[in-house]
């Protein structure tokens, strides 16, 4: 079926539709990595945005539901150059987002929209599958663009975070991880550690999480502006000092409003596998995965060090502050896509913060 792509600039382009018969709206986004396509798909920090994989073929290796960070495509759409329909492997992509209710489209120029959006900036996008005429198409998924909401005014956490808590059984430390949109290698990176694991919702008070006995508290990543998930950010202020603090993307992005700093929206984000990182201490370079549009301007509170920054523009990367027990990432040191430079250290260091205990 024919599929179109329209921008709120008024940009348009037709190609071909595969996946779910239907229309999206969403933030359009690009992402670097050359695999990784059903992790990217399933990461929860993609809800409420369209796609866009920058590396031409996609497809080629099939589908491997063991790879799924979620239950499901999480990603409004899929914007693709070239849709391998006989992969390696088992599993068809085409197929993966039909089941999934999500529509994609490919045969349009990937490189020319991802320097547009470099340019322009991240901008509300939809993909209408129809048989239609071409001018008729491209005008009606301008309009659902133009007329779709901005990413910053949704709550998208209240979408991707569990409903019930739920506890994955170790016999070491207890880690109470708030669940803003989770991935699943972070929690199978607790387990491999052999830590006591109760995820909560992104609504559980400071209360209910300090009845549940934790020896250190894990804020997860997540979609959208932190300033949506202001629970997050009330529960940080409430518990700091009274346990060790952990965040990853969104959970840093918490931490850090909560520590009285300050977050700001991304020209157009950093999402790919390829991203270094300056450890300020160390005076190395790690290879990191990334997927956020929000980062951390400063965060200034008495104690807190920024010890990594982006080598490419200087943002945050990491924070602590080891008289609080705080320790906070921008990446995904759980990679899934991506390098494992950071996966290690990060979750030893962790593990090993929560046996010592305040």
């Amino acid at each position: 079926m024919k599929a179109f792509l329209g921008f709120e600039n008024g940009v348009a382009l037709v190609g071909e539709g595969f996946g779910a018969e239907k229309s999206a709206f969403g933030e359009l986004v690009f992402a670097t990595p050359f695999t990784g396509y059903v992790e990217a798909l399933t990461d929860a920090s993609y809800n409420g945005q369209i796609l866009l994989f920058t590396y031409p073929l996609v497809g080629n290796y099939g589908v491997d539901h063991e790879r799924c960070q979620s239950a499901g495509i999480q990603a409004e759409g899929f914007v693709i150059r070239e849709l391998c329909e006989y992969p390696a492997k088992q599993g068809l992509l085409g197929e993966f987002l039909k089941d999934q209710g999500v529509p994609g489209i490919y045969d349009v120029d990937t490189r020319m929209i991802t320097i547009m959006i470099r340019d322009h900036g991240a901008m509300r996008a939809s993909l209408l599958h129809a048989n239609i005429g071409d001018t008729e198409g491209m005008e009606k998924a301008v309009d659902l663009a133009r007329r779709s909401p901005h990413i910053g005014s949704l709550d998208l956490v209240s979408e991707v975070t569990c409903a019930e808590p739920y506890r994955i059984l170790g016999a070491g430390k207890r880690f109470v991880v708030m669940d803003f949109g989770v991935k699943r290698n972070t929690l199978r990176n607790l387990e491999r550690r052999n830590v006591d694991i109760v995820v909560v919702p992104a609504d559980t008070s400071a209360q209910e999480i300090m009845n549940l006995e934790p020896d250190a508290l894990l804020l997860s990543n997540g979609p959208g502006d932190p300033i949506q998930a202001a629970n997050g950010i009330t529960v940080v202020r409430e518990l700091v000092g009274q346990l060790p603090i952990f965040g990853i993307c969104l959970g840093h992005q918490l931490i850090a409003l909560a520590l009285g700093g300050e977050t700001y929206k991304l020209k157009f984000g950093h999402r790919g596998a390829n991203q270094p990182v300056m450890d300020l201490r160390k005076n190395v370079v790690y290879i990191t995965a990334q997927n956020h549009g929000y980062a951390v301007r400063y965060c200034e509170h008495e104690g807190t060090a920024i010890t990594q920054v982006n080598a490419n523009d200087g943002t945050v990367e990491a924070m602590e502050n080891e008289h609080l027990g705080i320790m906070s990432v921008q990446y995904h040191p759980e990679q899934s896509p991506g390098p494992h430079d950071l996966e290690k250290p990060f979750f030893d260091h962790i593990t090993e913060a929560a046996k010592r205990k305040m």
